[in-house]
């Protein structure tokens, strides 16, 4: 009966650093595949899209003006703004400016004549020279780039 015995124990001594291999080959691969799963979702992480800043929308007061004579007509402007800008520092810097950025607009809105401003491209160029003017008067680069759009919420020439 101990010849019996002998060779089954013998057998699983020899199958014992099998099991060992085994079991460390998935150890590996379950470790492996952790470290591969979670630096994907990082990669993914780290190149995703930087968020927006949030946004407010800044009222100024109408603007009323008359326009450069064109043909011998004497003609006005009469115009509400609202600025859309990122909330930062600008809008303190807009509000501390207010008398200045007034002036500016308002002698760009007076220097213009009905033909130029009266098309949806000279509106669109309009805005864009408005936010210039508005940019000129805010000393930080960094907080210019904050004045993301001139919005006219009325226009009328008459």
């Amino acid at each position: 009966m101990s010849e019996a015995t002998a060779p089954a124990s013998a057998g699983n001594k020899s199958k014992l650093p099998l099991f060992i291999l085994i079991g460390m080959l998935f150890a590996g691969a379950g470790i492996g595949g952790t470290w591969y799963f979670m630096s994907q979702q990082h990669g993914a992480g780290s190149s995703a899209v930087v968020q927006k800043k949030p946004t407010t929308f800044i009222r100024l007061e109408s603007f009323t003006v008359n326009l450069q004579t064109e043909q011998g007509k004497s003609r006005f402007l009469q115009t509400e703004l609202s600025l859309k800008v990122n909330e930062t520092g600008i809008i303190a810097a807009i509000e501390d400016n207010k008398p200045e950025i007034r002036n500016q607009i308002l002698l760009l809105l007076s220097s213009k004549k009905p033909s130029e401003i009266s098309t949806l491209e000279g509106k669109q160029t309009l805005s864009q020279d408005i936010a210039q003017a508005i940019k000129s008067k805010i000393e930080s680069e960094a907080l210019q780039d904050d004045i993301l759009d001139v919005l006219f919420t009325s226009f009328i020439i008459q």
